[in-house]
């Protein structure tokens, strides 16, 4: 068996032993328990029960980065288009995860809440596509941004209600799409403007 796939099965394992214990109640030695192995097993590929829950929430930001990815990638549509689909997108994606299964998302906000390098590299990830659709945007004229990373950083700061998962539980799903979707339009408007 390669080592991805081990890793992939000491991750899966984790993710069940999370969801049926949570983080507190969760070590290498169950993980290495649920799989039938040696905890030093488990140590191979993960130096530590954080460096196992890193590679967790590390997981679950790559799935969540996937769909916005090929957005980012779609050179074919315009970039006003992109940036409005990319941001629902995402909105969509944390919403979806929030409110869909609370419980492991208690989880993950427990462990992405002491994964600062993860989420420091996640949040970067989105700065920089968010800043790709923005150049597209500048080349093909329909506007123009000086600094394409800080204005990026600022239209994720300025829709943070809608993905940022701690104020999509908050809201606890109350907030209608639709205000997303005029905020959007507001500041496309303003880009174009600029």
């Amino acid at each position: 068996m390669s080592t991805d796939s081990i890793r992939d099965r000491i991750l899966d394992a984790t993710v069940e032993t999370l969801r049926r214990h949570g983080p507190a109640k969760t070590g290498v030695v169950d993980v290495a328990r649920a799989l039938d192995m040696s905890h030093s097993n488990v140590y191979k590929h993960f130096a530590s029960k954080t460096a196992l829950f890193d590679a967790v929430a590390e997981r679950w930001l790559t799935e969540v980065m996937a769909p916005l990815t090929k957005i980012t990638a779609d050179k074919k549509t315009p970039a006003p288009k992109r940036l409005k689909a990319w941001l629902r997108t995402l909105a969509e994606i944390k919403r979806k995860k929030v409110l869909e299964d609370p419980e492991m998302f208690a989880v993950y906000r427990s462990i992405t809440d002491g994964a600062h390098k993860v989420v420091a590299a996640h949040v970067a990830h989105l700065v920089e596509e968010v800043a790709e659709i923005l150049r597209d945007g500048e080349r093909e004229g329909a506007w123009h941004v000086a600094d394409a990373e800080k204005s990026a950083g600022l239209l994720l700061h300025a829709t943070t209600r809608f993905h940022h998962p701690a104020m999509v539980a908050l809201d606890e799903g109350a907030t209608d799409l639709k205000q997303l979707d005029a905020l959007i339009e507001l500041l496309i408007a303003g880009l174009a403007k600029a």
